[in-house]
């Protein structure tokens, strides 16, 4: 142990005398070590954006899909269905589930009432989806008890209701024969351009007060039929569960649902595709990219050590016929460049830990990260690791060099 010491306090002297030589070489080696620590960052962040942006699409993993498909012509909608929906939440305690039901509502607007496009969901798609409003919020379960409906909707939505932002706390009318008054609390942005207005609302309070031929009921009674009520349907359910549980409670569900919906085709799906193949691909890229620019700076560092040993010539054949054995010489000569790239690769990970936590991760990834990932302990590692491995590679030549050189031609060098 004395002997390790011994030989790291040497190499730390040796350094401080040939501190220029050494620094030139180290500024490229804590770039290095740099790049490679940020990139591998960068890859645990890109990592987590494909993630979120591939959730606020399908759903968390693992989110079941279930739908249901008619039968017949003149099938009816199972009576049964959101009251075995809550068993299922019950039975299988499942906690986040949404019901999600398109369909179609009156809305007043500045130029009029118009058919408008209403997808009828619960609170938890919020979460399951990721969905972050622009202005505003999404539903809480506070918004169920309510005493009257609450809305969000997109930006095209807002538009033509001719607002901008939700300062004046703007209300609109929905239905038509028996209207009702509903408030919009958040903003979506809109899917795609030139997009069609659209309204989420709660389902409970959708058939609560709208009623599922979208012209508007009463609290506790039932609004007037209109003509051209849209065919019979079944609001899809999504519900987050256990990954390894996913393919036993998707089969129980779906057999569960299907004794609800005589006439109906119960259909259960899963979001549990493979996403491996794009982080690996993302991993091996970031691999590459630290690898070379290691490379360019464990170059230059070598060149400086074969440089310095050709100088020490003498210095060495000195040592030896004084008794430094030619292992003492050639780890001496190999920790001197080991322990300056350490010394340069907690400079390169402090420099990628500052860099990191100040990137405008919106410009750079096309959007926010919601759930954004702590500064991985393994990028910091790995920087480390690469550049004791530069510093024992840059090392290598120029020490087996010293331990050849014989004490009498040393001296007379």
């Amino acid at each position: 142990m004395t002997g390790v010491v011994g030989a790291i306090v040497e190499a730390w002297g040796e350094l401080r005398i040939h501190k220029l030589r050494v620094l030139l070489a180290l500024i490229g080696v804590a770039c290095a070590v740099t790049a490679i620590t940020g990139v591998t960052a960068l890859v645990s962040m890109l990592n987590q954006s494909f993630k979120e942006q591939t959730e606020r699409q399908s759903g968390r993993v693992v989110t079941l899909n279930v739908n249901a498909w008619s039968m017949g012509e003149n099938a009816t909608p199972p009576t049964g269905w959101d009251a075995e929906f809550e068993r299922v939440l019950e039975r299988y305690d499942i906690t986040y589930a949404s019901r999600n039901e398109w369909t179609q509502a009156m809305i007043r607007y500045p130029d009029g009432t118009r058919t408008t496009q209403v997808q009828a969901v619960d609170a938890d798609l919020g979460t399951i989806n990721r969905i972050v409003p622009e202005q505003g919020r999404w539903f809480t379960d506070a918004d169920e008890e309510a005493m009257a409906p609450t809305l969000v909707v997109n930006e095209a939505f807002l538009e033509a209701q001719g607002l901008s932002d939700l300062s004046s706390h703007p209300t609109v009318q929905l239905g038509d024969r028996a209207p009702v008054r509903a408030a919009v609390v958040g903003v979506l942005r809109d899917e795609w351009a030139d997009a069609e207005p659209v309204a989420y609302v709660l389902y409970d309070q959708f058939h609560r007060w709208i009623g599922p031929d979208g012209s508007g009921m009463q609290s506790g009674g039932s609004g007037p039929a209109v003509q051209g009520p849209m065919s019979a349907q079944v609001p899809s359910m999504y519900l987050w569960v256990p990954t390894e549980l996913s393919t036993d409670l998707g089969d129980q569900i779906k057999r569960d649902m299907q004794a609800v919906a005589p006439g109906w085709q119960v259909d259960v799906q899963d979001n549990n595709y493979n996403t491996g193949g794009l982080d690996r691909a993302t991993k091996w890229v970031g691999i590459g990219v630290g690898a070379f620019a290691l490379l360019l700076g464990g170059l230059g560092l070598v060149n400086i050590a074969l440089v310095t040993v050709r100088y020490r010539i003498r210095e060495i054949g000195i040592r030896r016929s004084f008794g430094a054995t030619s292992g003492r010489v050639f780890f001496g000569v190999m920790l001197e460049s080991v322990v300056a790239t350490v010394v340069a690769g907690l400079v390169g990970v402090v420099l990628a830990v500052a860099i990191i936590k100040n990137i405008p991760v919106e410009r750079v990834f096309g959007g926010g990260i919601q759930d954004m990932p702590p500064f991985p302990v393994s990028a910091a590692l790995v920087g480390m690791a690469a550049a004791v491995c530069v510093g024992a590679l840059a090392g290598l030549i120029p020490a087996i060099v010293a331990v050849r050189v014989k004490v009498i031609d040393a001296i007379r060098y």
